[in-house]
């Protein structure tokens, strides 16, 4: 069973979880590295086509393009230090926990295209990112009006088309959606922000056997991703030199579980790579469990509560 820690006192240590009010600890200032952002956007951003009947616009739908990340309301510095290295965008609620970052003028959306061209992303949001690169550039080119084409390109883009849209243009022929091969991760700091968004810094108990059946304490680094991933979750073997992936019908998990690889491997590398954002207290934690592990003076009966 993966569990992770409640916030209380465990083992003399006081955990607490907050809002990420600094994006590593210490530093109030962080600029966040290029890369950084890519890998975060390829794990939480969204590219969408907005289509929409309205009269009072000449071809009789209203368009929008839009790049936005949306996150938990604690993660808010993540979406301002973002803003910040773009100097674009708005931040705004989005419900009672969330928060959005959007971006959706026109001069706007080509500075963002222009980041991703120059830092790209390695996973299959690299084909969502080129079809939404057209349609920006089809409504920069006011050839929107002519509407079939954003339609066409809205058909392969994320759930597709609405059943108002199928209706209106049951004759649309989708283009076809790019293929993304041989993507590999090119910069340590996409790594890091990829894992900021998606990775989990885990602590299992469990009952092993070679202890009698006692219940021990473990650490697991994963990272989850749809199986259309299945190369880029197989190029985290090699990044790492560790680990393993297991795929479970449509979603696939890197893993490491080995206490020696978390030790040498992974601990040193986000303690050069920075998690950013309340991620960075869970790997804090993470840390300190190892650490704990290490001097052998951990129990699992005492002070933890399990939870998925």
């Amino acid at each position: 069973m993966e569990s992770r820690i409640r916030p209380k006192v465990i083992n003399g240590i006081n955990i607490k979880r907050g809002f990420s009010t600094l994006a590593v600890a210490g530093d109030s200032q962080t600029k966040l590295n290029p890369y950084w952002i890519t890998g975060f956007c390829d794990g939480e951003s969204s590219f969408v086509i907005r289509i929409s009947e309205n009269p009072k616009y000449k071809a009789g739908w209203k368009i929008e393009a839009r790049f936005q990340i949306g996150l938990h309301i604690k993660d808010r510095v993540i979406l301002e230090l973002i803003q910040s290295y773009f100097g674009l965008g708005t931040i705004s609620k989005q419900g009672k926990d969330s928060v959005g970052y959007r971006v959706t003028r026109t001069k706007d959306l080509i500075k963002i295209i222009d980041h991703f061209n120059k830092y790209p992303f390695v996973t299959q949001k690299q084909a969502d990112f080129v079809l939404f690169k057209q349609a920006v550039g089809l409504i920069e080119n006011k050839e929107h009006f002519t509407i079939e084409k954003l339609v066409a390109i809205k058909a392969v883009l994320n759930k597709g088309l609405s059943e108002v849209l199928k209706n209106a243009f049951p004759a649309i022929v989708p283009v076809t959606r790019p293929l993304v091969e041989d993507k590999v991760i090119k910069d340590p700091y996409w790594l890091a922000g990829f894992t900021s968004g998606e990775g989990c810094f885990l602590v299992s108990i469990y009952k092993s056997q070679v202890v009698g059946g006692r219940e021990t304490v473990g650490l697991v680094f994963k990272i989850s991703q749809h199986s259309r991933d299945e190369q880029f979750m197989n190029s985290l073997v090699s990044f790492f030199g560790a680990g393993n992936v297991y795929k479970y019908k449509e979603v696939m998990d890197f893993k490491i579980t080995n206490y020696g690889d978390i030790a040498k491997i992974i601990i040193p590398f986000f303690d050069k790579y920075s998690i950013i954002g309340v991620k960075s207290q869970d790997f804090e934690d993470f840390k300190r469990v190892a650490e704990l592990l290490k001097k052998g003076n951990i129990s699992p009966l005492k002070g933890w509560k399990r939870f998925v």
